[in-house]
């Protein structure tokens, strides 16, 4: 064995260890960022995921009025902790429609009876179906849409009061 050959698996290592270092030393983005900003909406329709609220279909989107579409599950904790600000974005005006993902209707019902309704229409994707559509990866996640069906913004986890001011603003400009 020559000298130099000693040295390549020597090199080989120190490089994997120089690129291990560098991926470990980037910024970590964890969310999936939907590509069907700016795009419309795919036709869909879903039934009522509980007996107190109408189903939701594209029309529903493009009537003209801006939207917030929420993708939820009551089988989803961090659902229950933007319970209150999607109810405090109904408070001030805004329209929040829902779709049910993987859920049955009465555990649908417990969690609305539990931490509130802020939803005016309300539809069960019983397999993603719409959500995998619009480019949701995952629950909650909060679409703005305007009123000819078009996503504007996406808001991807759990609403928290600091997001509330920023949704209504991203809710008025789809609006113009």
């Amino acid at each position: 064995m020559t000298r130099w050959t000693f040295w390549i698996p020597l090199g080989l290592f120190a490089a994997f260890c120089g690129l291990a270092a560098y991926q470990l030393t980037q910024p970590k983005d964890e969310f999936i960022a939907s590509t069907m900003i700016g795009k419309p909406v795919p036709d869909f329709a879903l039934r009522p995921a509980h007996d107190e609220r109408p189903g939701l279909t594209i029309a529903n989107l493009r009537d003209g009025k801006p939207k917030l579409l929420n993708i939820w599950a009551s089988w989803c904790v961090p659902c229950i902790a933007e319970a209150p600000y999607l109810e405090a974005l109904r408070a001030q005006g805004a329209e929040v429609v829902g779709v049910a993902i993987r859920d049955r209707p009465a555990d649908v019902s417990r969690f609305l009876a539990t931490y509130g309704n802020p939803y005016s229409r309300i539809g069960a994707d019983d397999l993603s179906e719409v959500q995998l559509s619009i480019g949701s990866s995952g629950v909650p996640e909060t679409f703005v849409v305007d009123g000819n069906g078009i996503i504007t913004y996406q808001h991807i986890g759990d609403v928290r009061a600091e997001h509330v001011p920023m949704l209504l603003q991203a809710l008025a400009e789809a609006g113009q």
